[in-house]
């Protein structure tokens, strides 16, 4: 079962297609409301979309409208916008057919008044003061001498004029300029990102590294310098690890980049007054500095002249500081002969003493002695044996007469004594011998101490003893009278001479003493104990 349905023929009404009917909505809205300001506060804000347009909302208490800024409008806006601004909007309200929906497209955007801007400003300073980012802790000194420093600014306008004028003034010094713009959409962008690329510079990048920066604008509204109030500046200036001098404005202007900053300046020319030191006063003050070295370098070594010379009137005189020394000097050297003399002397008893010990006549005595007492010891030796023979053969009768039952017994008991009497024959024979070998040896020993001993073998070596005309030795040259006959014995004989003038009449020339001996060590392996010395 199919119907169909009619029109009604009673009803006057136009009938309209919905593409009719919106663009008759969006005809009757733009007409009624073709420039209106309306005031309210942003939401939905999320920044420009990848187009450049911006698409946020206006709401107060109540209501809420859709709001849409062009690309080419946004780009002429004197501040960004930001999500929670209370601001007054210009422009016009439409629809949108597409989805019913109506809207207002912005052509200014401005504050809702200075208050705003200010508790917006407030509210922010706290947040970063909050994070530390205002701490004086932070902040660094300036660098007295500065050989770069590097400016951020409008290469365009009449600061960085300013800037490099009272700089070439004061002390010129190498300037960096990195262009940005100081006021607009994306200002603060640029100002960031030229801090932040001053300090990234490295020790080989062909731009030299900055030793100061200055972030520099000049005067203007709130609105003119809000883009030195954007966070994304603050934070790039706090964390500059170059020291930092803000220069935005008059000396009445504040935003938060001067909190942020190392030094605040009052005015541009003030930061560059602030950056370089006075040359000429340099100048000045190096010489003022030089010529106080001077004064004082000379009164030093005028003062140090005075006490050298004080010190040289209290040290001695030469003669005062030798004389000590030269007496000692002298007594040592007088007394050099004296001890030598005694020394000598004293040598000479000890060797004599030792020689009257080692005369030939006392060696060959005492030889003779030991050779009786040899004697003697072999003919004890000799009736000892021969007792002991007697009394084995005694024995052996006694043995024999008692013990003829035994015969076999004592034959072997007799050929055991007369093994054991040759073994003590023998063993008196190689005492005998040995005695003898000791005795001879000790006597060799003897006879060549006396031969090192004697005055012969010291002649042998170059020396000669000069003897008087009563063949005494003579042993200084004072006691030989010249013209006197004397003897010169050598190692192969005599001469006779006659005593000439002496060299040195005032002292005689000591005699020389014969280099002293070391007596072979005995050999005490050799000697018998219990025995005399010699052997």
């Amino acid at each position: 079962m199919s119907s169909t349905f009619a029109p009604d023929a009673s009803s006057n009404l136009t009938e309209f297609s919905v593409s009719e009917l919106s663009g008759s909505i969006k005809r009757t809205v733009e007409n009624a409301f073709d420039h209106v300001r309306v005031r309210g506060e942003i939401s939905g804000y999320r920044g420009p979309h990848s187009s450049g347009h911006a698409y946020f909302s206006l709401k107060d208490d109540r209501s809420r409208i859709d709001a849409v800024v062009w690309k080419g409008t946004f780009s002429k806006l004197k501040f960004r916008p930001e999500e929670g601004m209370e601001v007054i909007a210009t422009g016009k309200v439409t629809t949108f057919p597409g989805s019913s929906k109506y809207q207002i497209v912005i052509e200014n955007l401005e504050p809702a008044g200075a208050g705003a801007l200010m508790a917006l400003l407030e509210e922010r300073r706290r947040k970063l003061a909050a994070e530390g980012l205002f701490d004086r802790e932070r902040k660094r000194p300036l660098p007295y001498m500065p050989r770069v420093i590097g400016v951020v600014t409008s290469p365009t306008g009449a600061v960085i004029r300013d800037i490099l004028h009272r700089i070439t003034d004061r002390f010129p010094v190498h300037v960096v300029v990195w262009p940005v713009k100081v006021q607009g959409e994306g200002s603060g962008e640029e100002v960031a990102a030229a801090i932040r690329g001053f300090n990234a510079v490295g020790p080989s990048d062909p731009m030299p590294r900055p030793d100061v920066l200055i972030v520099a604008r000049g005067g203007g509204s709130l609105e003119d310098l809000w883009s030195f109030n954007d966070e994304i500046v603050v934070r790039a200036a706090a964390e500059s690890t170059i020291p930092l001098i803000s220069a935005v404005g008059h000396e009445t202007d504040w935003t938060l980049i001067d909190h942020a900053a190392d030094v605040r300046a009052p005015t541009p020319t003030g930061a560059a007054e602030m950056a370089v030191p006075v040359k000429a006063d340099l100048d000045a003050q190096l010489a003022n500095l030089s010529a106080r070295l001077r004064g004082s370098a000379s009164r030093q070594m005028d003062h140090r002249r005075q006490s050298l010379r004080a010190l040289v009137r209290a040290l001695p005189s030469l003669d005062q500081l030798l004389a000590l020394p030269r007496r000692r000097f002298d007594e040592a050297a007088a007394g050099l002969g004296r001890g030598l003399e005694r020394t000598t002397i004293a040598k000479r008893r000890t060797f004599e003493r030792a020689a009257s010990g080692l005369r030939f006549e006392l060696l060959t005595g005492r030889l003779v002695q030991q050779r009786q007492i040899l004697a003697d010891r072999l003919l004890r030796a000799d009736r000892c044996v021969e007792r002991q023979i007697l009394s084995e053969k005694g024995r052996i009768a006694r043995l024999d007469a008692s013990l003829k039952s035994l015969p076999a017994r004592l034959e072997a008991h007799l050929q055991r004594e007369r093994q054991n009497l040759a073994s003590l024959i023998r063993h008196a024979d190689t005492a005998v011998s040995h005695t003898l070998s000791r005795g001879r040896a000790a006597l060799a020993g003897q006879d060549r101490v006396l031969q090192s001993l004697s005055y012969k073998n010291v002649l042998k070596r170059g020396y000669a003893v000069v003897r008087d005309g009563e063949d005494r030795p003579l042993t200084r040259a004072a006691n030989v009278a010249e013209g006197s006959a004397i003897s010169i014995e050598f190692a192969d004989g005599r001469i006779s001479a006659i005593a000439g003038e002496s060299t040195d009449p005032g002292q005689a020339a000591p005699a020389a003493i014969p280099p002293k001996r070391k007596a072979p060590k005995p050999d005490v392996t050799s000697v018998p104990p219990k025995q005399g010395s010699l052997f």
